[in-house]
């Protein structure tokens, strides 16, 4: 499947939006901004900050809180990338295609990176055009989708703790759900919020987004074994070489594949509920799925 047509789009305004919230690089210390925009602007998809943005379309037209939000998303985003890059994590040499930022700017100036990216993404959350009430309710879920319990960085502990171990499903359901699913869901429901969605809304987009980042790492192990590095971006059978916990692991490939599909399944479910409202949001889901990279 390719890319939906309106995915440029959305790209070229969210990469708008990074740039002018991005320090310049001539801004000092200029070290630091060049580290954080070298990893920014590096090539990412901006799946997360289009299905925050795509999230919020379903209840609203304005979309700048939004837009804003899913790029504070972005900046979380790219500094776990460049940390999860390290020595000390996964040691890898290439990211979307380019050297890692270690490889560029240093161990010390990576992990600064990472931090200025962090802290940046909550000062983009706090300024977001968001109605007050609301953009507290999203810091809180981007927060959570990022932290310790259930969240991004509980996810990598485990992650870590895993590795080179036999790992059963519930263990492998946890790493999956915190490490990358949290965060796919946080930008969806930080849409949902931004695009003043309901209770019952939020909800059902939190449903929608849990089962959606479920199926997206379930296809990254697939695209792992299958993929090539160049098709990637990144470097191809690391979690063989690493023994990571994944589902082609566990499972196999083709049940691997067969959970991806139930997973997708389970999401598009929750979107009925908005008819062709929800018709950009269920073609990214479907593109995620379906990727080959």
């Amino acid at each position: 499947m390719t890319q939906p047509d309106f995915f440029q789009a959305d790209h070229a305004l969210i990469e708008a939006a990074l740039e002018r919230l991005l320090p310049p690089e001539n801004t000092p210390p200029q070290t630091i901004h060049r580290a954080m925009r070298y990893s920014v602007f590096a090539g990412g998809k901006r799946i997360r900050p289009i299905l925050c943005l795509e999230a919020a379309r379903v209840f609203t037209g304005n979309l700048d809180g939004a837009v804003q939000a899913g790029c504070a998303v972005e900046l979380i985003h790219t500094y776990s990338l460049i940390h999860d890059d390290l020595p000390a994590l996964d040691n890898d040499d290439l990211r979307r295609g380019k050297p890692t930022n270690h490889k560029v700017f240093g161990e010390a100036m990576a992990i600064l990176a990472g931090d200025g990216l962090l802290t940046l993404a909550f000062q983009v959350l706090a300024e977001a055009p968001i109605e007050s009430g609301r953009r507290s309710r999203a810091i809180a879920e981007i927060s959570a989708a990022a932290g310790t319990v259930n969240g991004m960085v509980g996810g990598q502990v485990a992650d870590v703790e895993a590795g080179g171990k036999q790992v059963g499903a519930e263990m492998l359901e946890y790493i999956h759900r915190s490490k990358t699913a949290a965060l796919i869901r946080g930008s969806i429901v930080a849409g949902a919020i931004a695009g003043g969605a309901a209770g019952n809304d939020v909800e059902r987009l939190r449903r929608f987004g849990d089962s959606i980042g479920w199926a997206f790492q379930v296809v990254d192990d697939i695209l792992d074994v299958e993929e090539s590095s160049a098709a990637l971006g990144k470097t191809a059978g690391k979690d063989q070489a690493q023994q990571k916990a994944t589902y082609p692991a566990l499972y196999g490939l083709e049940k691997s594949r067969a959970i991806a599909a139930d997973l997708e399944s389970r999401a598009l479910r929750e979107l009925d509920a908005y008819g062709e409202r929800a018709s950009r949001l269920r073609q990214v889901a479907q593109f995620l799925v379906a990727r080959r990279s």
